[in-house]
C-alpha cells in the first residue's frame, strides 16, 4: 500500500483492500488499513482522509452535507460488521474518533472514546452486559472526554443523539489540526503546514471490560536503550487514555502474563511481524477484551538518540537495511544529543526517583506553572518542568524546558513519549508530592538512572566515545562525509578529539 491507482474518496472503509499512502489517510488510519490487510485482529473502521480536514475548515469548520451521508452510509457498514446499532438497542455500538496526521504525532492531537451513549443506552449496556458497574464507568468515561474535547468545559453533558455526537467529535478532532501544540510541534519537529489530519472512526473495544481485559502500548525494542527486547506497559480493567495519559501508573508488559498467560506469547508474535513489516524500531497499542486481543495502531517508535543509534546498526548486522539507509535513521538533533552527553557527579543529594524516561542530564530551576516555565525560559533560565502528569496542551512549555518530571506515569506516557523522541532528559512516576518537593529548587535531572539530584550535580562525560554502536555507526559515512550531512559535525567532533 504505497500508492493509489485513483484519488482517495471523502470517506475510506479501512479492510485493507484500498492501496491508500500515509499521506493520504493519515498514519492512524494507513496503520489500521495495512493491518487488516495483514490479517491481524483489529477492529473495523473507516476514515475521513487528510485532504477532507482542508475541505472541514474552508467550509466554515463544518462538514459538507454529502460528506456526512457518505460518513452515515459507512457507520452503516461498521453496524453490519460487528452486528451491533449505534444509538439503539439492544447491543448498542460506540465507537472512537480519533486523530492521525501523515507524520506521527503521538499524544498532540484529540480522541474521543466510548461515543454513542446516553444515559438511556448506558441502561441498555448494562442489560445487554448484566454488569451496570461497567457500562456506567464507560457512561463516565465518555462523558468526561466529550466534555474536554469536544465541549471544552469540563462537566458538560453530550448531546443525547449519538448522530449528533459523532458529528461534533469530528468537527473537534479536525480543529485539533490548528491549535497551539500541534503547531508547537509540527514547528519543533520541521514539520511545515501539512496537509491537515485524517479522522479515523473505528468500532471500540473495551480493556475497562472484567478482570480479563486491559490495555497497553508495547515497543518491539527498549525504545531508551535501543536493547533487542519487548518492552512496554499495560493497565489491567483499563482503556488506552489511561497508559498514555500518564494520570496511572502502569505495570510492566511482562504483567499480562500473570493475568492472560496465553496473550503474552501472542504480544511477541505481533511485535516480530510488524517489525519485520516496518524495518524499524515499531509502537504497537494494543486492547485486551475478555481475553481476546486486539491491535489498535502501530507506527515507527519513538526512541532516544542512543536507541536510535543502536537499533540502526543492529538492524543493518541483521540484515534488515543497509548501511546507508541506517544513516538516514538518526537525526541531526539526535546527533547533536549524543555529541553533548555529560553525568552527575557523586555525592549528591537525591530529592526524588522514578523511572528513567528520556534521555540525558540537565540542570535547571524546577517549575510547576506552564505560564511561569514558558516566561522564564524566554527570558533565558533553564527550566525543568515540574507537573502530576503531561497533557497535549503541555507540549509547548515542554519544548522550551531543559527537562521534564512528573508525579505519575509510566515509560509509555505522553511525557515519556515527548521528551524521548526530542532528547530532552525526562523521569516519570517520581511519586505524590514531588510536584511540592522540587518546585523553586535548582535540580539535576538524571533521565538515564531515573533520578533528581539537588542543585547542579552536572560533569562532563565522554559516554559518547566509547559507544560502539555510534562508532560502527559512524563507520558508515561515505569519505570525504558531505558537509550537509547530519553526522558531519559528531564525525569532526571525535576526529579533533582523536
Amino acid at each position: 500500500m504505497t500508492s493509489s491507482a485513483t484519488p482517495p474518496g471523502d470517506v475510506i472503509t479501512l479492510d485493507g483492500t484500498f492501496p491508500g499512502t500515509r499521506d493520504e489517510l493519515g498514519g492512524k488510519a494507513y496503520s489500521v488499513n495495512k493491518m487488516r490487510a495483514m490479517g491481524l485482529p483489529v477492529p473495523p473502521a473507516f476514515a475521513l482522509p487528510t485532504h477532507v480536514c482542508s475541505i472541514y475548515h474552508d467550509n466554515g469548520r463544518s462538514l459538507p452535507d454529502e460528506i456526512w451521508q457518505d460518513v452515515l452510509t459507512h457507520l452503516r457498514k461498521l453496524e453490519s460488521e460487528t452486528g451491533r446499532r449505534f444509538g439503539a438497542g439492544p447491543s448498542p455500538l460506540l465507537v472512537s474518533v480519533r486523530s492521525g496526521a501523515a507524520q506521527s504525532m503521538p499524544g498532540m492531537m484529540d480522541t474521543v472514546l466510548n461515543l454513542g451513549l446516553n444515559p438511556e443506552l448506558c441502561t441498555v449496556l448494562a442489560e445487554e452486559t448484566g454488569d451496570p458497574q461497567w457500562a456506567n464507568d464507560t457512561w463516565e468515561r465518555f462523558c468526561h472526554s466529550y466534555a474536554a474535547i469536544v465541549v471544552g468545559t469540563p462537566g458538560a453533558q453530550p448531546p443525547t443523539d449519538p448522530v449528533e455526537q459523532l458529528r461534533a467529535a469530528i468537527g473537534a478532532v479536525f480543529d485539533s489540526w490548528t491549535n497551539e501544540r500541534v503547531k508547537a510541534y509540527r514547528a519543533r519537529h520541521n514539520l511545515g503546514t501539512g496537509a491537515g489530519t485524517a479522522v479515523t472512526v473505528q468500532a471500540m473495544v473495551f480493556g475497562n471490560r472484567d478482570e480479563r481485559s486491559g490495555t497497553g502500548v508495547m515497543f518491539s525494542r527498549n525504545p531508551a536503550t535501543g536493547d533487542n527486547v519487548l518492552y512496554g506497559e499495560w493497565l489491567a480493567k483499563a482503556q488506552g487514555e489511561d497508559v498514555v495519559s500518564g494520570e496511572k501508573t502502569p505495570a510492566s508488559l511482562e504483567t499480562v502474563g500473570d493475568i492472560l498467560p496465553t496473550t503474552y506469547p501472542e504480544l511477541e508474535r505481533i511485535a516480530d511481524t510488524l517489525e519485520r513489516e516496518h524495518r524499524d524500531l515499531v509502537d504497537i497499542e494494543f486492547t485486551v477484551e475478555s481475553g481476546r486481543l486486539y491491535i489498535l495502531q502501530c507506527r515507527a517508535g519513538k526512541r532516544s538518540p542512543r536507541a536510535a543509534v543502536r537499533v540502526a546498526v543492529d538492524l543493518v548486522r541483521e540484515g534488515v537495511i543497509s548501511p546507508a539507509e541506517a544513516l538516514t535513521r538518526v537525526s541531526a538533533e539526535q546527533a547533536a544529543s549524543l555529541a553533548n552527553t555529560s553525568g552527575v557527579r557523586a555525592g549528591h543529594t537525591v530529592l526524588a526517583t522514578g523511572t528513567a524516561a528520556g534521555p540525558g542530564v540537565a540542570v535547571g530551576l524546577a517549575v510547576s506553572d506552564l505560564d511561569q516555565a514558558l516566561d522564564l525560559a524566554a527570558a533565558g533560565t533553564p527550566v525543568v518542568l515540574v507537573r502530576p502528569s503531561t497533557a497535549p496542551d503541555d507540549v509547548p512549555a515542554m519544548f522550551e524546558s531543559v527537562a521534564v518530571v512528573t508525579e505519575l506515569g509510566g515509560s509509555t506516557s505522553h511525557a515519556a513519549l515527548v521528551c524521548r523522541e526530542i532528547g530532552l532528559p525526562c523521569v516519570v512516576g517520581a511519586g505524590a508530592g514531588t510536584v511540592a518537593t522540587l518546585t523553586g529548587l535548582t535540580v539535576t535531572v538524571d533521565g538515564a538512572t531515573g533520578s533528581v539530584y539537588e542543585g547542579d550535580a552536572l560533569h562532563s562525560d565522554d559516554e559518547a566515545d566509547t559507544d560502539e554502536h555510534l562508532s560502527e555507526l559512524l563507520s558508515y559515512l561515505p569519505d570525504p562525509v558531505p558537509v550537509d550531512h547530519p553526522l558531519a559535525p559528531l564525525r569532526a567532533e571525535r576526529l579533533e578529539r582523536a
